[in-house]
């Protein structure tokens, strides 16, 4: 019979999360717990001072939904710590603790809380978790038979002592608040402070109840988030884990019969510590040997018996504090692992012989500081931001060299005065072994040896829409049959992951689980778009042969994974006749496809300006007055420019299913939806017709776009870059707010200034007419236009 007394005002539960470095990973914690089907529940989310940008997205959370509270920690305190800040807010019946990378599977708290009822509210309800890797597989808790449901509905732990065998951990078991606040249980400072916490209070709970249901999601970090993969004397922690196990044990005479069971959970911590590779530093293993042979001495209980087989051999070992003994059984177990993995050693032998041997000699000379290799888009020409890296780089770092990698077909291509090598040249694999730093908007090949001291920055080419890195292995015709382990094994190679914006740092560090640091600095490629001048964009229209007058609108599409080749979604010769003879459409191709003949017939035709050769993307956008698109990145990187953006997303759904998306484009949600979303070639005319294209209510939402999207483009991105990558300074000068930021003039703005149109006067866009002009304070419209002089 529970002795509970329930305040009815207080929810069934309390979710405590403690967040420190998650931001790649917070928002599927976040989701998981407010998309939960039983809604009496608060979460107490602990912002435990983190670097990145853990605490604005709980206070987004916040501001969006009431159940969340959010605690800012002044300083960083550690996981117990910021636990037990949560633990003094919760007022739930129940607590339940969830590790911010972690997720509770739908259903969850309806299935606590039916258990709960079913059993009188226990003190402790233990309930099932999975592990969860990040390719999408996932196994259950290997002892869940301990679960089992059959039993008495509650228990005393002497009743099923095996529970302690279970993975004793907070974050699967709810506890009664009363009870934590009965006994006053908290959580201590240091690694391991689970231990104290799940021991102490199991063996004092008088009744506990278990749930044979997996009901939380145990995120395997491929690499880093967890304590159990860091080499650190921070393990040494564990012996005041244990200290405070038999101090509470000390204190409670009454619980004297659990110390044999206390003496042999805290021996097999200390030999799984010790046995496992990489948790302490070589220097350190035999201090902690003797430490723990000296815990062993000081702790074994009267009449303790020893386990059988090897393990009992290394309690013996403990007993006798013989660490040379032990390290000979280390020994021993290594030899017979390598015998066990021969067959692998041979391949990779084998692989090693194979590799060019004087690629081997290079990469034992050293490095050369001052020297840098660039690549973009699989090798092709300079290009995006490495390119205006590469650039900066020139002009803060001039003592830097760059070299840039281009394929064979390609060198005759390469500017005068870029250092450049060919691919698989030999100077190729000399410059890639021996320079310092190595900038790339793709991956370099998986031949190329990342060596200690080199650093690579992955600069990206765009904000990801669609699902990238292993979300792919959800979307077949995506992947195409890409090797994941491979693909991470590239981004392994990362010391930096350059964004634009928080959305896209979220993604990067979400589907690329792997060491790297984001360089949350804007993409340098933008910068080009604060600092062109009316000129410049006079300039470049000339060179396309668009006219002052002429309202130039670039149609540039993307790929989509479930075609093969190039497939027009546009009848683009009628979408030309339609706009008029104000307008001149330019098209772009994605840089996967070759050229296209149709469209070269319709440029000859005078249609269209087929510039899906032109070598600079950058060029087009500042020459284009809108944007036509679908679902390429281009439509983040124009949002700069601050000029309409028209999405025609005519196979939304399929490119869904197909591809996956990051969010929901056509929500029409301010910060989702850049502007005008047309789906048929009828709704796009109308959308010029009407004028629509650059209302009142496009403009709000561009600006909404701009705001989430442009966050770090201010045109210092690539100073930020050179700053703190090569330079070894801070990533200065701090990004300016959206309104100070100064952008390149609009074509028809630029042509009036230069006396070569008049701009009309403003006026609000409508009537089923065509025009160019809108109610937006830089009148760019195409009505009325008087050619000057």
């Amino acid at each position: 019979m529970s002795d509970m007394v329930r305040d009815a005002a207080a929810p069934r539960f309390s979710v405590i999360v403690p967040c420190f470095r998650v931001q790649g990973y917070l928002r599927e914690c976040l989701d998981s717990v407010l998309a939960q089907d039983f809604p009496d529940f608060e979460l107490i989310a602990v912002d435990d001072c983190s670097p990145d940008a853990s605490g604005a997205i709980l206070d987004e959370y916040a501001a969006l939904d009431d159940r969340v509270q959010v605690l800012h920690l002044p300083e960083n305190v550690g996981l117990g710590l910021a636990r037990n800040a949560g633990l003094e807010k919760a007022t739930g019946d129940y607590v339940l603790f969830l590790d911010s990378d972690d997720t509770l599977v739908p259903g969850a708290l309806d299935a606590l809380a039916e258990r709960l009822a079913a059993t009188e509210d226990p003190e402790i309800l233990i309930f099932d978790y999975a592990r969860t890797y990040w390719d999408g597989s996932a196994r259950r808790n290997a002892l869940a038979e301990l679960l089992d449901e059959s039993g008495a509905p509650t228990f005393a732990l002497a009743e099923r002592p095996e529970i302690l065998d279970l993975l004793q951990i907070v974050w699967n078991k709810a506890y009664r608040r009363d009870f934590i606040e009965e006994h006053g249980f908290a959580f201590p400072v240091g690694y391991y402070e689970d231990a104290p916490w799940t021991f102490c209070t199991l063996i004092t709970a008088q009744r506990i109840a278990v749930l044979d249901r997996v009901c939380l999601h145990y995120r395997q970090r491929r690499q880093g988030g967890n304590i159990l993969r860091t080499t650190s004397r921070k393990h040494f922690d564990v012996f005041d884990q244990y200290g405070r196990v038999f101090g509470y044990l000390d204190a409670h005479p009454e619980l004297s019969r659990w110390r044999p069971h206390m003496f042999r959970k805290m021996v097999d911590h200390y030999l799984t510590i010790l046995d496992k590779p990489g948790r302490l530093p070589q220097s350190a293993t035999a201090e902690f040997f003797h430490r723990a042979a000296r815990d062993y001495r000081m702790r074994v209980p009267a009449g303790f018996v020893r386990p059988t087989g090897v393990v009992g051999g290394k309690y013996a070992l403990l007993a006798k504090d013989s660490y040379p003994a032990l390290a000979g059984l280390k020994v021993a177990g290594k030899v017979q692992r390598t015998v066990r993995k021969h067959a692998g050693k041979r391949v990779r032998q084998a692989k090693k012989k194979a590799m060019d041997l004087r690629y081997q000699a290079l990469l034992r000379q050293p490095l050369d500081e001052n020297l840098a290799v660039y690549s973009a888009y699989w090798n092709r020409l300079p290009a995006c931001n490495p390119l205006a890296i590469y650039e900066k780089a020139k002009e803060l770092a001039p003592g830097m060299h760059g070299v840039w990698v281009v394929k064979q077909g390609l060198a005759d291509q390469v500017p005068a005065g870029v250092d450049h090598v060919v691919l698989n040249s030999p100077r190729y694999w000399e410059v890639v072994a021996r320079a310092k730093y190595l900038v790339n908007n793709v991956n370099f090949a998986d031949g190329v040896v990342k060596r200690e001291g080199q650093i690579h920055l992955q600069t990206h080419h765009g904000t990801p829409l669609k699902s990238m890195g292993v979300d792919q292995k959800r979307y077949p015709a995506a992947a195409k049959g890409m090797s994941f382990r491979k693909l991470l094994a590239r981004a392994d190679r990362w010391d930096y992951s350059l964004s634009a914006n928080q959305h896209t740092t979220e993604q990067w560090e979400r589907v690329y689980p792997c060491n790297f640091a984001s360089l949350d600095a804007g993409y340098p490629r933008n910068d080009v778009y604060y600092r062109a001048t009316a000129q410049d964009v006079l300039g470049i229209r000339e060179r396309l042969g668009i006219a002052p007058d002429k309202t130039a609108v670039l149609y540039a599409p993307t790929m989509r994974d479930y075609q093969v080749g190039y497939v027009p979604r546009l009848d683009l010769e009628k979408i030309s006749r339609e706009l008029g003879e104000d307008f001149v459409l330019l098209v772009r191709t994605h840089y996967f496809y070759d050229q296209d003949p149709v469209l070269q017939e319709l440029q000859e035709r005078g249609a269209l300006i087929d510039v899906s050769g032109h070598p600079v993307v950058e060029e087009l956008c500042l020459a284009a007055d809108a944007l036509v698109t679908d679902y390429s990145s281009i439509m983040f990187d124009y949002a700069n420019l601050d000029r309409p953006i028209i999405n025609y997303a005519d196979d939304w759904d399929t490119y869904v299913r197909s591809r996956g998306v990051t969010f929901d484009l056509l929500s029409g949600r301010p910060g989702d939806t850049p502007g005008v979303i047309a789906t048929s070639e009828d709704e796009l005319i109308e959308a010029f017709r009407s004028g629509r294209w650059d209302d009142e209510r496009a403009t709000a939402l561009r600006a909404a776009f701009r705001e989430r999207f442009c966050q770090w483009d201010d045109g210092h991105a690539a100073e930020r870059v050179v700053r703190q990558v090569f330079l070894g300074q801070e990533a200065a000068p701090e990004p300016e707010p959206l309104e100070r930021r100064a952008v390149a003039p609009r074509p028809r703005a630029a042509a009036a200034a230069a006396g070569l149109v008049k701009l009309p006067a403003q006026r609000k866009a409508g009537g089923d007419r065509m025009t160019g002009t809108s109610g937006t304070s830089d009148a760019s419209g195409t009505s009325g236009i008087e050619l000057a002089g």
